[in-house]
């Protein structure tokens, strides 16, 4: 488990004729913003929803020190995903369900400079891809299915985060355990039991008034539930 949890804002819930200056509320002041800048690309063949690509993602690596996080729900990342690691992402996440060769893709994603993160989605099991994590540093467990913000909690995909923190913990995988979607005050802490390192969450900070203290927020409902699950 990290030392403490990891919020990371998805834009996705932002004003996309604001970007930068969306992403200057969440960074907050004195290292207490958020940890990560989560930014959801999505092509419109992977999934039905068209978002954003690389040149805005160069932008937004010009304009903010925070680490970003970069998960393409795209077709092809064994082409398109080394891109975004040239670039300077920190985490470059690709879906199992579209990589031709993950094993290949994780390497060639550090080797390019990025941590590799691997996602799944709801209905996808977890089991089959215990041997292909190892090669990668994030899994991020999608607890809605792709595509679209401010969709409901499938609280059913916590399974697959109580076996990736087993695994975590007894030394079999070395990886961050994410979770991406309907993350708010209300899931964050049953999230978090279950062993989750880092919290994607969208409306749940850019809806709110101060957006960095609704990050500051979830971090502490998230620190203390990590707690309990310790004990």
């Amino acid at each position: 488990m990290t030392k403490q949890p990891l919020i990371a804002p998805s834009i996705l819930s932002a004003d996309f004729a604001r970007l930068a200056d969306e992403v200057a509320v969440v960074e907050g002041q004195q290292g207490r913003g958020a940890d990560w800048l989560h930014v959801d690309v999505m092509d419109a063949h992977f999934v039905p929803n068209l978002t954003l690509g690389l040149p805005v993602v160069q932008s937004l690596l010009a304009t903010t020190g925070l680490p970003v996080d970069c998960h393409l729900m795209i077709e092809n990342p064994d082409r398109w995903a080394i891109g975004y690691a040239e670039a300077g992402s920190y985490n470059v996440t690709v879906h199992v369900e579209a990589a031709d060769d993950p094993v290949k893709l994780a390497k060639n994603l550090r080797a390019a400079g990025a941590k590799a993160g691997l996602a799944i989605k709801p209905d996808t099991p977890l089991e089959p891809y215990l041997d292909v994590l190892k090669h990668y540093d994030t899994l991020l467990v999608m607890s809605v299915e792709p595509g679209f913000g401010g969709q409901k909690f499938i609280a059913e995909v916590l399974g697959k985060v109580r076996t990736a923190r087993t695994m975590v913990d007894t030394g079999h995988l070395n990886l961050v355990v994410e979770i991406d979607g309907g993350i708010n005050t209300g899931t964050i802490e049953q999230a978090a039991e279950a062993g989750v390192d880092c919290f994607v969450a969208g409306s749940a900070v850019y809806a709110a008034d101060d957006p960095a203290r609704a990050v500051a927020g979830l971090r502490s409902q998230a620190a203390a539930s990590s707690t309990h699950r310790r004990r």
